[in-house]
């Protein structure tokens, strides 16, 4: 990956929407040779797919919720079906397995505080596998990106 890869992720994470024309423009090659640069990057991996970024407030699931879980055990098969169950659980966006304290962060977004309790009470601690939890409320979103510093 040389800079003017690294140039044309930089572009596509800020606006995935970019024409192969507009970014050509801007980096000063043809559309041609931006839009193999793109297709090599699709075909390596390293653009794995484009997404829509949506409000949370205005698709009224803007209470966020980062929850930290300890396993009862930490063995292969706990820790392979605990996360197979988080990866169907649509409320969980993001799951994190760590090192120390707590085994998982979880970050979750729901409509409301009842809504994050039945979420808790009728799907994450179903789970045998959960030996306890510790729940921190997001008050402000001060920073949030999904682009990698390149």
């Amino acid at each position: 990956m040389d800079l003017i890869d690294k140039k044309i992720l930089k572009e596509l994470q800020q606006n995935s929407k970019l024409t192969t024309k507009a970014l050509a423009t801007e980096l000063g090659l043809s559309a041609t040779a931006i839009y193999e640069r793109i297709r090599r990057l699709e075909r390596s991996g390293v653009i794995l797919k484009y997404v829509a970024l949506l409000d949370p407030e205005k698709v009224a699931l803007d209470f966020r919720v980062f929850c930290q879980v300890k396993l009862n055990q930490h063995v292969q098969s706990q820790i392979g079906a605990f996360e197979r169950e988080v990866g169907r659980l649509e409320e969980v966006v993001s799951c994190y397995h760590l090192g120390g304290e707590y085994d998982y962060l979880l970050e979750i977004c729901v409509r409301d505080m009842a809504a994050y309790r039945e979420f808790m009470v009728s799907k994450l601690t179903a789970s045998n596998h959960i030996g306890s939890t510790h729940s921190s409320f997001v008050i402000k979103s001060v920073k949030q990106t999904h682009e990698l510093p390149l």
